[in-house]
């Protein structure tokens, strides 16, 4: 694809390219492959494992599910192009909250690394911290979450999903964005329910990620509104 100069927005991969080494030390083929490579693995394991929880949870919780797709339907009815809703985003936050994707490692002699799912459990900072409740990152004035709550840690520690400090994600504001727009579609386009009534297995499993013991199994129906369009 040809682009203008006004167009080309540089990207880490570019910066890797760019580099400038004498030739006997220009060996950086491999290191731009390892890197890109854990740059895309790591996005794409991490979006893919928190949409799954998520929609374990809407399953889950289908009165949730609901008020969801009402809000969706809202914005959808109104013509906006930006979805804005406020439960949308707090999903994704108590998601985060109750399931972060990371865990933690101690190798021997290594640094003590934080617990990060414990943060976020901690019974003296969240109410009914295991059960999963997105209203908690409402605030009185119906604010979504994301505006409230300090998700990179700058002001207070009370959930640590992306990391804090110089250390944090530096691509979490996409991360949200797509998650909503995930999630906003499949809502929209399907109501979900559990598999001959069978409650959902919330168990953890830990891999790459913290995925689900037991992945999600559930029916889907197009919704009205998904018919009509």
């Amino acid at each position: 694809m040809n682009q203008s100069p006004d167009e080309f927005v540089a990207s880490y991969v570019d910066a890797l390219l760019d580099m400038q080494l004498p030739d006997e030390k220009r060996k950086v083929e491999e290191g731009e492959r390892v890197s890109a490579r854990s740059l895309l693995m790591q996005a794409r394991t991490n979006t893919s494992t928190t949409l799954q929880w998520i929609m374990a949870n809407l399953v889950k919780y289908p009165h949730i599910q609901e008020k969801l797709f009402e809000e969706i339907q809202g914005v959808v009815d109104a013509g906006e192009e930006e979805i804005k809703e406020d439960l949308l985003k707090a999903v994704i936050l108590e998601e985060l909250r109750r399931h972060p994707p990371g865990h933690f490692v101690v190798p021997k002699n290594g640094s003590v690394n934080f617990m990060v799912a414990e943060i976020g459990w901690d019974a003296k900072v969240w109410e009914d911290p295991m059960m999963f409740k997105p209203e908690r990152f409402l605030n009185d004035n119906n604010t979504n979450g994301i505006e409230v709550f300090d998700v990179t840690g700058s002001r207070e520690v009370k959930m640590m999903p992306f990391g804090v400090g110089m250390r944090i994600y530096p691509w979490y504001r996409l991360a949200m964005l797509h998650l909503e727009y995930f999630v906003a579609n499949l809502v929209w386009d399907f109501k979900w329910t559990t598999v001959d009534k069978d409650d959902v297995d919330l168990s953890e499993k830990q891999e790459f990620t913290v995925t689900m013991k037991n992945p999600l199994e559930a029916h889907r129906t197009p919704t009205e509104k998904a018919r009509d369009s």
